[in-house]
C-alpha cells in the first residue's frame, strides 16, 4: 500500500509527501538530479561550488538574510552535493513550513552568484579541500574513487581541483545550470504532520511559475574497469588501505542482496565479520568498514581500514580470508536469519529519522521512479537465500578483480 502522496506540476516539478501525525517538525527539500559526474573537465567542482553559492545571494536576499531566515525561528537550512545529486533542504516547526518552502525555492532557482561572494567562497572551498587532504580517511576514499573510475567523472573529487575552482567566474555557474537543470528531474520531498492539501497549496504558490526546462545533456556511462595495486607515500603515522572493485548499479536486481552481504561483511554492527577478525581477534585496527555505493550505471564496493605499517600485510590478508570464506562456505540457517534480521532492524531505525526518510523518498523517486514501502523491502530481504549470497560472493569477490590502494608513512 502506498503511504505517500505524489503530485506533478505542468512544469515537470514533482512533490512527494508523507504525513506523520506525531511530529511537529517538517523536513523538506529540493533534490536535483545533478551532481559532480555531470561536470566537464573545465567544470570540476562546479556542482559543489553552486551548492555553496546558493546561500550567498538571490534576486531579493543577501547572504545574511538567507542564513537568518530559518535559523531565527529555530529551524535549520542545509545542502549537500554527491556524484549524482544536489540537495537544498530545511527542517522547521510546522508553523514555519511556508517560510521554508519560499526560501528553498528562492535559493534553488533564483541565486545571483555575486562575484564578491564567489571570491570569498572560493577561499573557503580551497580550505575545505586542504582539510580533506589532511585527513587520510577522507583522502584515501577520494583517491580510491580515482583509482577505480580512472579517467571518468565518477572518479573525480566532488570538491574539484585547485585549478578549476580557482578559475570559476559568475557566468560559469549560469552556463552549468542551463546545461544541466531539468525541471522533470527535480523533486520536492517533504515529511511532516500537515494535511496534504495545505502542503500542495503552499508548494504550488511558490513553484508553479517556474519555467519548464530540459536539456539534451547525457551522462557518460562508465566501463572498462581494470584492477590496480598502488602504494603512495603520505605524511601519515598509520598505514591506510582501500580495497575493492566496481559493483552493481542502483537499478540492478542484485543490489539489495549484495547490500545485505556487505552489511554482514563490514557494516555498522560491531559483530561484522571484518570487525571481529581485524579488531576483536587481533587488535590490528580501531575501525574497519565495508561500503557499497550504487550509481545509476555502476557501483563501488570498498573496504577501508588504518593500521600500524607493520600490520598492513597481515590485515589485508585477513580481509581477503573473510571474502574467500564467503565464496566457499554458505551461511547456515541461523547465520542467514541473523543477517537478515540485523539488516531489517537497521533499515527500520533509519526510517525512524524523518530527515533521512525525506531525503530517501526524493532520491528513490529520481533514481527508481517509485518509492517502496518498508514492508516491501523487508519482504525482499527475508526472501534472500544462502545460495544467493554465496553466488554473489563468487561473482564479486574474485581475487584477480580487486584493486588496492595503500598510504604508507613517508
Amino acid at each position: 500500500m502506498q503511504d505517500y502522496t505524489l503530485y506533478e506540476l505542468p512544469n515537470g516539478l514533482r512533490l512527494v509527501y508523507k504525513q506523520v501525525p506525531t511530529t511537529k517538525i517538517v523536513h523538506c527539500g529540493f533534490i536535483l538530479d545533478i551532481g559532480s559526474r555531470d561536470e566537464s573537465d573545465q567544470q570540476q567542482g562546479m556542482a559543489h561550488f553552486w551548492e555553496h553559492m546558493a546561500f550567498k545571494g538571490t534576486k531579493k536576499r543577501k547572504a545574511y538574510h538567507i542564513l537568518n531566515s530559518l535559523e531565527g525561528v529555530g529551524g535549520e537550512l542545509n545542502a549537500y552535493t554527491t556524484k549524482e545529486k544536489i540537495c537544498f533542504y530545511a527542517s522547521v516547526l510546522d508553523q514555519y513550513f511556508e517560510k521554508a518552502v519560499e526560501l528553498l525555492t528562492d535559493i534553488t532557482f533564483n541565486s545571483t552568484f555575486p562575484q564578491k561572494q564567489i571570491e570569498k567562497e572560493r577561499t573557503v572551498i580551497l580550505e575545505e579541500m586542504a582539510m580533506y587532504y589532511d585527513s587520510p580517511d577522507d583522502a584515501i576514499q577520494d583517491d580510491f574513487d580515482d583509482l577505480i573510475f580512472n579517467g571518468h567523472q565518477l572518479g573525480r573529487n566532488i570538491l574539484g581541483d585547485h585549478q578549476s575552482v580557482s578559475g570559476f567566474q559568475r557566468d560559469d555557474f549560469g552556463n552549468f545550470i542551463t546545461e544541466n537543470l531539468q525541471t522533470g528531474r527535480i523533486v520536492f520531498s517533504c515529511v511532516g504532520n500537515l494535511p496534504f492539501k495545505k502542503v500542495l497549496k503552499i508548494f504550488e504558490k511558490y513553484v508553479r511559475d517556474i519555467a519548464a526546462s530540459s536539456t539534451s545533456q547525457s551522462r557518460p556511462e562508465f566501463f572498462g574497469y581494470q584492477p590496480k595495486l598502488v602504494t603512495k607515500a603520505r605524511a601519515v603515522t598509520q598505514a591506510h588501505c582501500a580495497f575493492g572493485r566496481t559493483a552493481y548499479s542502483i537499478t540492478d536486481e542484485k543490489r539489495l542482496p549484495f547490500f545485505a552481504l556487505i552489511n554482514l561483511l563490514g557494516g555498522p554492527g560491531m559483530n561484522s565479520r571484518l570487525n571481529l577478525a581485524l579488531r576483536e581477534k587481533h587488535g590490528f585496527v580501531y575501525a574497519v568498514d565495508a561500503q557499497y555505493t550504487p550509481y545509476l550505471d555502476t557501483g563501488l564496493f570498498a573496504v577501508f581500514f588504518g593500521t600500524d605499517p607493520k600490520n598492513i600485510k597481515r590485515s589485508l590478508s585477513l580481509v581477503k580470508k573473510e571474502l574467500k570464506l564467503l565464496r566457499e562456505k554458505p551461511l547456515g540457517t541461523m547465520q542467514l536469519h541473523r543477517t537478515k534480521e540485523q539488516l531489517i532492524g537497521q533499515l527500520a531505525m533509519a526510517e525512524e529519522n524523518n530527515m533521512n526518510l525525506m531525503l530517501m523518498m526524493g532520491k528513490s523517486l529520481l533514481d527508481l521512479q517509485n518509492i517502496r514501502s518498508l514492508e516491501e523491502i523487508f519482504n525482499d530481504v527475508r526472501s534472500i537465500t544462502s545460495l544467493q549470497l554465496q553466488e554473489l560472493a563468487n561473482e564479486m569477490f574474485q581475487e584477480e578483480d580487486y584493486s588496492t590502494l595503500i598510504f604508507l608513512p613517508k
